[in-house]
């Protein structure tokens, strides 16, 4: 099957000017992270050419491993404009780190997300094919190579390879079922897991042990950000939000086997090793 195929099933008009395009990260910026935020129509309506010149859709994808590309969504273009034209342009990118990006010549597109193949937004993977470098095309067909269950993140990479952020973190504990992998690995290991603050590159280390170990730690995070820990919590008061800086990751594995006081004795080593104590977030 091919996406000119599924885009039909689903009565969209192949006979529409429409473009296929595949976002990719960029030196300064995270595109995953962008997506994430909920700030990718933003981002794309600014262009420095004029490359979706008469284009009446875009088939939007983000770059996933090789030449895959995973589906993010269907826009229509109302219209075309210069962005020295708009007025209250929201500065997210600035935000996110890019600068320089509504410079007064480059093109403004408004955009309004469609809801055509939505169920398939972050679950349909295509072959983008050899032309990556080309990341706007005209519809074509492009071979489908998968379709994720619904709340699937990622494989899992091996404990030492685990980064996650927070919302990422949220997606696979709470989607047990597509994220099988994901929770067999973590209950079957006790650990020493590390909370980064991306904001200010604080640290936090805990320990987790008990029946379902790293999991079950990882859950109560899931439940509320802050887990039950006093300066992740004030960091929460502040702003509710802020639990989109935090990043995930684990130390070490421990058996399941391992008691409490063993585990907060290789936790308090830790503590001391990294300086998350005296220079980071946590108070013991």
């Amino acid at each position: 099957m091919n996406i000119i195929q599924l885009l039909r099933m689903d009565r969209f008009d192949t006979n529409k000017k429409t473009m296929l395009i595949r976002h990719t990260s960029g030196e300064v910026y995270d595109i995953n992270e962008i997506y994430e935020n909920g700030e990718l129509l933003n981002y794309q309506s600014v262009q420095s050419q004029d490359v979706f010149k008469d284009i009446q859709y875009i088939v939007a994808f983000i770059a996933t491993r090789g030449t895959k590309a995973k589906f993010v969504g269907i826009y229509e273009i109302i219209r075309k404009s210069k962005v020295k034209d708009e007025k209250g342009t929201t500065k997210f990118v600035e935000n996110l780190g890019i600068e320089n990006f509504y410079t007064d010549n480059k093109f403004y597109y408004e955009q309004k997300e469609t809801t055509y193949l939505s169920d398939l937004k972050d679950r349909l993977i295509i072959e983008w094919g050899k032309g990556t470098v080309k990341w706007h095309q005209k519809l074509r067909k492009k071979e489908v190579v998968e379709i994720l269950p619904k709340g699937y993140y990622d494989n899992f990479p091996g404990f030492e390879n685990i980064i996650l952020k927070y919302n990422e973190l949220k997606k696979i504990i709470n989607n047990p079922d597509a994220n099988k992998e994901w929770h067999t690995m973590l209950s079957s290991v006790a650990g020493i897991y590390l909370i980064l603050d991306r904001l200010t590159g604080k640290q936090y280390i805990g320990s987790a042990y008990g029946k379902e170990g790293i999991l079950g730690r990882w859950k109560e995070y899931c439940k509320n950000a802050d887990g039950g820990d006093k300066v992740l919590l004030k960091l929460l008061k502040n702003n509710p939000n802020y639990s989109k800086n935090f990043q995930y990751s684990i130390l070490r594995t421990l058996s399941k086997t391992i008691t409490e006081k063993e585990a907060i004795s290789i936790e308090a080593i830790y503590k001391k090793k990294l300086g998350s104590k005296a220079f980071g977030l946590n108070l013991n």
